[in-house]
């Protein structure tokens, strides 16, 4: 048979459909949620979930987590003597929720499992998707179909939903990602419109402001504070227990000793769960012979939360705006994802909307039920035969190019879309690319996904070059096909018009993320270049505006941005003072009468 898994940041689940309904399978513990944690004993042996999440204290320097953030990167993790990609943790992850499984089906339905279907962030590109199916495959699983998160919880919530039509918003918060997806539900169909997300937010972020504030905050115990001794020696006690010198002394601890920082994490991870039910939480741990404690209230850690929440405002903005839809037109809010419990992202939930969220099916194990119901769908199971999904390309893919300047001129470093993002998949799209030179001898394809104007900001997942005959400038040309499938897996076909020569690319790997070095050697080389006008404040401000609103923009509205942003390259690039003051001032029209048409949805 067929199982679903929820691989997370945080937890994972698997999940099976059996007498008609949708089952979690309890691992060895009997617990439905494994932590996506894993540790290397010291003669080798890999420990997976509670063990090794308990491991994170007392090894942290041989236990690994939060590795699903690095899926598709160059990341490696080095685990005392072992080295392991993020692939390989992913795979020992699998490797459990598959083996106890296992367990469970046979001994109490007799069934054998074949294949998996695996849950990802909605908001993973193709990079990501490829690993995450690599990860199965490392597990000895067999995986075929790749699912978005999102998608799945709004199955599992309109497996039983009797109303012919209703309009949903999935808000899925998960440890380490962030989705948002709009759906339409017409009796057994349900319509994905529009994903968005952020896959750099999750419950850890709001983890890591409690830390901070914490540290602030932290003071030494009552019973720490050394008493007056008598020997003239009180005030350098008062000085050597003074809240200032604890606290660096906090910070010299967690600096120094991956377990403290271990050992603070944990109590962090137990306060935030607190906030639920309290006004005020006491956090306090002990290590290095010292004992640190700080009361922090919801008002301060919600305040401190702000940045967090105005980046979730984005995502729904983006997704409600390419959804064509409003505010008041969404009929219910489903909250998916373990981070949606906090106290302060519920109420920001229902600030937003106006309304009280759902989530009376458990929001960390909505998505793995979900993908229960994705597997019966892939078997064809008898009784959810009717139900018919649909999903998006949560991305923008494309091209670069180059454009042709009436003054003769090429204008490079374009980025044209082919498959635009929130396009129903299975697609197919088609672009014809004509050639810039004389005698050129090849087309040279680099393939994006992304939506920025410029090629340079995308991120690149593959490259194909295709011979052409010689020829004027403009006389040869090719089509370029994207076929983007129900995976998220994307294939490249190009076409020579005039020869009829064809070749094909799958797109299979690039991690296209950069390292940390390579991120300072980019800010050194960018440093260096002379500064131009275009950098000016004003028009700089121009350009981010325009490029944002390129970025959140689709079909006919995307490729006039386009158009006008590439104009005002040209204008910036000719330096010409007075020509820049003109155009300056109709591109802030421009630009302020697209805002204004597009604002109020939110």
């Amino acid at each position: 048979m067929i199982v679903g898994i929820d691989l997370g940041t945080t937890n994972s689940l698997v999940a099976c459909f059996i007498d008609g309904s949708p089952l979690i399978i309890p691992n060895v513990h009997g617990e439905q949620l494994t932590p996506s944690v894993v540790s290397v004993g010291e003669d080798g042996e890999i420990f997976v979930g509670n063990i090794a999440k308990e491991r994170l204290v007392t090894h942290p320097s041989l236990t690994a987590e939060i590795f699903k953030r690095s899926m598709g990167s160059k990341k490696q993790y080095n685990l005392g003597e072992h080295t392991f990609s993020p692939e390989e943790l992913s795979s020992f992850v699998i490797k459990k929720l598959i083996e106890d499984a296992q367990i469970y089906l046979s001994e109490n339905h007799g069934k054998t499992i074949s294949e998996a279907v695996i849950s990802v962030p909605a908001y993973f590109n193709d990079t990501q998707r490829r690993a995450t199916k690599a990860a199965g495959e490392l597990a000895g699983i067999k995986v075929e179909r790749i699912v978005n998160e999102p998608t799945s919880a709004s199955l599992a919530y309109g497996f039983n939903d009797s109303r012919e039509f209703a309009k949903l918003l999935i808000f899925d918060l998960g440890g380490g990602t962030f989705d948002v997806s709009v759906l339409e539900k017409y009796n057994n169909v349900m319509e994905v419109r529009a994903v968005a997300g952020d896959i750099f937010l999750g419950g850890e972020d709001f983890t890591d402001i409690l830390e901070k504030l914490f540290i602030k905050k932290a003071a030494p115990s009552p019973h720490e504070i050394p008493k007056e001794n008598g020997d003239g020696d009180e005030e350098k006690a008062d000085e050597v227990s003074s809240p200032q010198v604890k606290q660096r002394s906090l910070v010299e601890s967690l600096s120094l000793k991956e377990t403290n920082r271990a050992i603070l994490r944990k109590s962090i991870e137990d306060a935030k769960r607190a906030f639920s039910g309290q006004k005020t939480v006491k956090i306090q741990c002990n290590f290095d012979d010292s004992s640190y404690e700080a009361d922090i209230s919801v008002g301060e850690f919600e305040s401190s939360c702000d940045d967090l929440l105005s980046r979730l405002r984005v995502p729904i903005k983006n997704a409600i705006s390419d959804a064509g839809v409003s505010l008041k037109d969404i009929d219910n809010i489903i909250l998916v994802g373990g981070a949606t419990k906090l106290h302060v992202v519920k109420k920001f939930v229902s600030r937003l909307f106006g309304r009280i969220p759902l989530s009376h099916i458990n929001p960390d194990e909505v998505v793995a039920l979900g993908t229960a119901i994705h597997a019966a769908l892939k078997e064809r199971n008898e009784s959810i035969s009717e139900v018919v999904l649909t999903d998006v390309c949560p991305f923008t893919l494309g091209m670069e190019s180059s454009r042709k300047l009436p003054n003769g001129l090429y204008y490079n470093n374009l980025y044209t879309p082919i498959i635009e993002r929130n396009t129903i998949i299975p697609a197919s799209r088609v672009e014809r690319f004509y050639t810039l030179h004389d005698n050129q001898s090849s087309i040279f394809c680099r393939i994006l996904q992304g939506e920025s104007h410029k090629a340079s900001e995308n991120v690149q997942i593959g490259e194909l070059t295709v011979e052409i005959p010689n020829a004027p400038a403009g006389q040869e040309s090719a089509d370029v096909r994207f076929t983007y499938d129900i995976n998220g897996i994307l294939e490249v076909e190009v076409t020579v018009v005039s020869s009829g020569i064809k070749k094909t690319i799958v797109i299979e790997k690039n991690p296209g993320v950069y390292t940390s070095e390579e991120v300072e050697q980019k800010i050194k080389e960018l440093s260096s270049y002379k500064i131009h006008p275009r950098e000016q404040e004003v028009n700089r401000l121009l350009i981010s505006r325009a490029e944002r609103l390129y970025q959140e923009s689709l079909g006919e509205l995307r490729n006039i941005i386009g158009r006008e942003l590439t104009n005002f390259y040209a204008v910036l690039d000719s330096q010409d003072n007075k020509r820049i003051r003109d155009h300056s001032e109709k591109f802030r029209e421009f630009i302020e009468e697209i805002e204004n048409d597009r604002s109020g949805n939110l």
